[in-house]
């Protein structure tokens, strides 16, 4: 995979703390792996220690250009603190060679302790809040993460040397939250290298029967999760279906037995199982060629900070629909995507007009590819990230001691 050269003048130490690296827990996993990828190859130290990781790519071994992967020995269990065994391992890692440590998600509660170990050693680091304080989320269990607030979480978000939104929208709902007096707005560094050149829709197509034919397909790619929308997403291929609309409805990815479960119900109450199709998660070259092979990629999502899958559709040269619950919702629309309520009938109103001019659909992609490329390009974007370190690191003389 190629990537630009590092630009910094010395290369930075990064460690990256992220339990679970599986990509069936969406745009989070992705956004970190992009991170590790891309800075590793700029020429930077790169280290990620998790846990449960079937996902992380089987050459991640710490040679030049490649990060290196740690596993703690004790397991991990979600929302739950970590033995101080796990602890001294990360401890271990920072006091070694010193660098800046990267968070994830505020709601991890070991967060915590991996913020404190790195305090106590002078070591920087970093929050990245993954839309995780936005309203919609906030009013989620509100009242559990409203106590992990009072009870530590604000006060290792607010010592945080940098606290990261992917957006300013994301900033904004967080204000209610936390000091933003050490908030940086970035978008996620994504790894636009498999994009370059694509793979064709053909990969796709020999993967899944369910591609042939003239049919236009719809395609929902992300967890299988309430916040999503797809619900609504099924509701709107009935109404479309009531209007004699021809299509196919491509639903990926996975999630809880009851939500897919729930899915599937409703399909069946709406008598779309012909057209209306599940095929679990798709990752890799044969995901990028099923968002070519899609005539429209749709996220009628309540809530996203950023929308990783939307970013990668445009890429992909895919038009887009979703929702002002993507924070990113205004870049979007510079893209040439649709952007609209998320009710079944709204959805429907949207997919229709799209449908009936199909033959516009392929230059609405590629301006939406055009888009990704200039505004989201990797060099640029991996240079705001080693800015960012680097005055980290700046503003603590302890760490470029150590470095």
């Amino acid at each position: 995979m190629d990537h630009v050269a590092q630009t910094t003048e010395t290369p930075l130490r990064i460690v990256h703390y992220s339990p679970g690296v599986r990509l069936e827990l969406g745009g989070v996993v992705r956004a970190v792996l992009d991170w590790c990828i891309v800075l590793a190859a700029r020429g930077h130290d790169v280290t990620l220690v998790t846990f449960d990781s079937p996902d992380i790519p089987y050459d991640w071994n710490g040679q030049p250009g490649k990060p290196k992967v740690v596993f703690p020995p004790e397991a991990y269990w979600p929302n739950f603190l970590v033995p101080q065994k796990t602890v001294r391992v990360w401890r271990d890692i920072l006091a070694d060679g010193g660098g800046v440590a990267h968070l994830h998600t505020p709601w991890t509660a070991s967060n915590l302790q991996m913020a404190h170990a790195a305090r106590k050693l002078e070591i920087p680091y970093v929050v990245s809040i993954h839309g995780m304080l936005d309203d919609w989320a906030m009013l989620q269990r509100g009242w559990k993460k409203r106590m992990f607030l009072q009870m530590g979480g604000r006060k290792y978000l607010c010592a945080a040397d940098r606290l990261h939104f992917t957006a300013a929208a994301e900033q904004m709902q967080a204000r209610k939250w936390v000091n933003e007096s050490n908030a940086v707005v970035l978008p996620y560094l994504v790894d636009l290298a498999p994009f370059q050149p694509l793979p064709g829709k053909q990969i796709a197509q020999a993967r899944f029967p369910v591609l042939a034919g003239p049919e236009p397909k719809l395609l929902f790619l992300s967890r299988l999760h309430e916040k999503k929308g797809v619900d609504l997403l099924i509701e709107a291929a009935g109404i479309l279906r009531g209007k004699g609309m021809k299509f196919k409805l491509i639903i990926v990815g996975s999630g809880s037995p009851d939500y897919q479960a729930l899915l599937t119900r409703l399909t069946q109450r709406l008598n779309l199982t012909d057209v209306v199709k599940f095929l679990g998660l798709v990752t890799g070259v044969e995901k990028i060629s099923l968002y070519q092979a899609a005539d429209i990629f749709i996220l009628p999502t309540h809530q996203e900070n950023f929308g990783l899958v939307l970013i990668e559709a445009l890429a992909a040269g895919t038009p887009v629909v979703t929702t002002r619950g993507t924070d990113i919702w205004q870049d979007i629309a510079a893209a040439g995507g649709s952007v609209i309520g998320n009710s079944p009938d709204v959805l429907a109103a949207e997919l229709q007009r799209l449908l009936e001019n199909r033959e516009s659909l392929p230059a609405l992609g590629e301006r939406g590819r055009q888009w990704v490329l200039e505004n989201l390009n990797t060099e640029t974007l991996a240079r705001g990230y080693e800015k960012m370190y680097a005055g980290m690191l700046k503003q603590s003389p302890s760490a470029v001691a150590r470095r």
